[in-house]
């Protein structure tokens, strides 16, 4: 089995694929808070508890592949697999295969997260395509109808949004970030919620508005309706945002894992087994 580790400034996920195609690749997945100051003892008891709530065997293991964006953990969890998998892992970093062109003025750069992201997305629904990922930050992916990386958008997450409003507003107290029952709020509870839920659809259709108008500039035949580029949403509030969008037409969201699967199937040698401790 190959399990591939998704790690974002919030969360984590795990994924753990079979490798024969017998099967259903998927065989478990999992959503865990980043922890930077976890141990490797710690990791490890709670990965290896994990899989055995599943019934799976952690010896099943042959392959583990990483994508991080929180440097300050990566050889805490490369010690982790050595120490209780017994493997190095494949981290997603410059260097490795990606079979997508990436086409902005340092590809190195570019977020390990982000590229799983649009390497999936292309592998799996086509091009030219835009993947939104809510995470922290909300990225904006954009890939050509002939699998380039062509550039993107960041831009603050929802959470931030929220986070940064209630704590710089000393009378405005925390509420449940949720689509309201209407627009026009009658009470404070009901004007946040409106203006977050309403407020960052307009934020994420302005920004595919101004996406597609782009490219149909540089494309022309990318205005036509049929053409157009297809949305891809990911990440844990796009369940939340993609109702309203004008734009989404779909929501994977094992995008950033299966992006990882094909990384490695792309990249897959013998990888040697750690030592033993």
């Amino acid at each position: 089995m190959l399990l591939a580790l998704d790690v974002g400034n919030t969360n984590t996920k795990l994924g753990l694929f079979r490798l024969d195609a017998e099967a259903p690749p998927l065989a478990a997945n999992w959503r865990l808070t980043t922890h930077r100051t976890q141990t490797v003892d710690e990791y490890g008891a709670l990965f290896i508890n994990l899989f055995h709530m599943k019934g799976i065997d952690p010896a099943e293991v042959k392959h583990i592949i990483i994508s991080s964006v929180v440097p300050p953990i990566d050889s805490t969890l490369k010690q982790m697999c050595e120490t209780y998998f017994h493997i190095d892992p494949l981290f997603v970093e410059p260097g490795i295969k990606t079979g997508m062109p990436v086409l902005v003025d340092n590809p190195t750069e570019l977020g390990a997260d982000r590229l799983c992201d649009s390497i999936a997305a292309f592998e799996k629904y086509g091009g030219p395509c835009i993947v939104v990922d809510f995470g922290t930050a909300t990225k904006f992916e954009v890939i050509s109808e002939r699998g380039e990386y062509l550039g993107g958008i960041i831009a603050p997450g929802l959470g931030l949004s929220a986070d940064a409003l209630f704590d710089r507003a000393a009378k405005l107290a925390r509420v449940d970030i949720k689509r309201p029952a209407k627009v026009i709020g009658t009470n404070t509870v009901g004007h946040l919620q409106s203006g977050l839920y309403y407020g960052y659809i307009g934020l994420v259709d302005g920004i595919l508005d101004r996406i597609v108008a782009e490219l149909a500039v540089a494309q022309p035949a990318l205005a036509e309706p049929a053409q157009k580029p297809r949305v891809i949403a990911s990440g844990g509030l796009a369940h939340m945002i993609a109702p309203d969008s004008r734009y989404i037409a779909e929501i994977d969201d094992m995008l950033t894992l299966d992006g990882l699967r094909i990384l490695f199937d792309r990249n897959h040698t013998a990888r040697p087994r750690g030592r033993a401790h």
